[in-house]
């Protein structure tokens, strides 16, 4: 059985990642990038879905754990009747290999350590073959396929399927275990210098860390929050995933199951802005090419998601040799919502763009006649219905959301163009723009009920109207926006945090319901602080940051009734949105003062 959601912390090598729970088992593994097969599935299964287990054989063994300093470098401290140990558990940042290395350090008396392994391929469709190989160091081979592991360090048995081993370290003891990935035609890597990677990767993430500029309240979860996001963005690409997980259930034992481990242009867009705020414009830079090189083509075939690198195939599937977290099925890879058009995208993606001109990062040749094109197919596309920002697999609507991204997407090009000097129809999309706000105004915007609405015709609210304001639409304090807040509060909180919509209505044509969705609750702490309610503001950021686990994660959405994590983890989103928060506490307007 896996841990609970928040029991997990998170390596990372900026290609690929892995979950380690709090009691010492890798359950989630998967080579060589983050949407690869998994080599260690029992987040979604159990331990015959592929798990690696190392802890001290002393049932009553109390573990604590942390991360060293501003890195990803994990260390659990074991406290035994016999002993204190640490491991030490790290993924090396070196694009040319795929390790994981689990160190052992003795720290006080002796404790004896009980390794388990169990390695299943393929989302554990594959039991690989497993040989000892001659070696200065005991070492395994695991083959199956075009995959292979190479296993070193400790001298395992095979029991039941799995490969056990023991060990003993006294105070000063260091002992390393690794696992690397390889093709398996492919001849088996050298052994890794563990002491020259540790270091190296420990000062890797510090010295990215020290670079953060950010000075004000929750310092730390703003820190941990930004790691975060490097640690999901691939080293070599610059594509950030949206989360580590495929699965993890929005409602536990539902449905609600969905493949996270691609690029959506939205994060990648809102990550790109928040990358500039806090110093990275170099990195900014990157992603810039890496939205340019995705959306680069045919406007009419932009799509809302592409793999890391910018892969457009990313049909979704069921997988049958997973039974899913605590049952939760199914189990899927790749997500059906690649095909849909959501209008907002394109919206966003050009607000960010703006941003990166306001950071002095200046248009080239290909940058602007690409915004230029896909300003010419959203005037296509203006008046057609889409997903929404929430990709409903019901019918296509006019959702307010989307509407205002048409407009801010037709605003930000006239913006361009009179206040950059760079070249347009801006008299077109100015028109354009001005017939959009109209429209949201009388649709929209329900005058009797005093707020605006989820989609013309409807009557319901949604946390994506929080994201008007944001984007400049309205002001912070516009009237119609207070009462969109005050119907937030009395409709869609549930204990003090805030659910996207109501499941209740038909508007998404799925079963079942959802948790509240943090990254709507920190969207609130902005609303808040920017329209005059600075005690609400802090007092819900508190709240919020108060429910990431041990080591500052944040998942998709919290269970309030159970006080559990829900849904994917670590959550881009999640965590790109507590850092606007944070920052919103401090007096900054974000992308909105870009638009005033």
């Amino acid at each position: 059985m896996p841990a609970p959601i928040e029991d997990y912390a998170l390596l990372s090598s900026c290609r690929t990642a892995a979950l380690v729970s709090r009691d010492g088992s890798i359950d989630w593994l998967c080579v060589p990038r983050f949407d690869s097969p998994s080599v260690l599935g029992a987040l979604l299964g159990d331990e015959d879905h592929g798990c690696w287990s190392l802890r001290p054989t002393d049932p009553g063994a109390v573990a604590t754990r942390r991360y060293d300093g501003d890195t990803f470098v994990l260390v659990t401290t074991w406290r035994c009747a016999t002993g204190v140990a640490e491991v030490h558990d790290f993924m090396p940042i070196d694009g040319h290999r795929v390790d994981v290395v689990r160190r052992i350090v003795g720290v006080s008396g002796a404790v004896e350590f009980q390794d388990e392994l169990r390695v299943r391929l393929d989302y554990a469709r594959a039991l690989p073959w497993m040989r000892k190989v001659a070696a200065e160091t005991p070492t395994m081979l695991a083959v199956a396929g075009p995959d292979a592991l190479v296993l070193r360090g400790l001298a395992r048995d095979a029991a039941d399927h799995a490969h056990v081993g023991r060990i003993v370290v006294a105070a000063g003891d260091t002992a390393d275990l690794s696992l690397t990935w390889f093709k398996s035609h492919h001849d088996v890597p050298a052994p890794l210098d563990v002491d020259a990677s540790f270091e190296a990767t420990r000062a890797w993430w510090q010295e990215w860390a020290d670079r953060i500029d950010h000075h004000g309240p929750h310092h730390a979860a703003v820190v941990r929050s930004l790691l975060l996001l490097r640690a999901l963005t691939h080293e070599s690409t610059g594509g950030i995933v949206a989360a580590a997980t495929t699965s993890l259930p929005e409602e536990f034992g539902g449905s609600r199951n969905w493949d996270y481990r691609y690029v959506w242009l939205r994060d990648a867009a809102w990550t790109l802005e928040t990358l500039l705020e806090h110093g990275f414009t170099r990195t900014a830079e990157r992603w810039r090419a890496w939205l340019l090189r995705a959306i680069a083509g045919d406007p009419a075939d932009v799509q809302i998601m592409y793999g890391a690198a910018g892969e457009r195939e990313l049909s979704e599937r069921v997988l049958d040799s997973l039974p899913g977290y605590l049952g939760a099925a199914p189990v899927r890879v790749g997500n059906g919502a690649v095909s849909q058009y959501q209008a907002d995208v394109i919206g966003e993606v050009l607000v960010a763009l703006e941003a990166t001109r306001a950071a002095g990062i200046t248009e080239d040749a290909f940058s602007w006649p690409l915004q230029r094109a896909l300003l010419g197919q959203m005037l296509q596309w203006r008046d057609r219905p889409d997903r929404g920002i929430w990709e409903i697999r019901a019918e296509e609507r006019m959702f307010t959301h989307s509407r205002a991204m048409v407009w801010a997407a037709l605003d930000r090009g006239v913006r361009a163009v009179r206040e950059s000097g760079l070249d347009g129809d801006a008299d077109a999309w100015e028109r354009a723009r001005d017939e959009i706000r109209d429209e949201v105004d009388r649709h929209g915007f329900d005058a009797g009920r005093g707020h605006f609405v989820q989609h013309y015709g409807s009557v319901e609210v949604d946390a994506s109207l929080l994201l008007l304001a944001q984007v400049g639409f309205c002001a912070y304090d516009d009237p119609r926006m207070l009462g969109t807040v005050a119907e937030i509060e009395r409709t869609l909180m549930r204990d003090g945090l805030v659910r996207r919509y109501r499941t209740e209505t038909d508007v998404d044509g799925l079963a079942g319901g959802e948790h509240p969705f943090l990254a709507c609750s920190f969207w609130l702490v902005e609303q808040y602080a920017n329209s005059g309610r600075k005690q609400d503001a802090a007092a819900l950021m508190d709240r919020l940051c108060g429910l990431a686990n041990d080591v500052g994660m944040l998942s998709e959405e919290y269970d309030v009734e159970s006080a559990r994590h829900a849904g994917n983890t670590p959550q881009a989103l999640t965590h790109l949105a507590l850092v606007r928060a944070a920052d919103a506490l401090v007096g900054h307007h974000g992308r909105a003062a870009l638009r005033r």
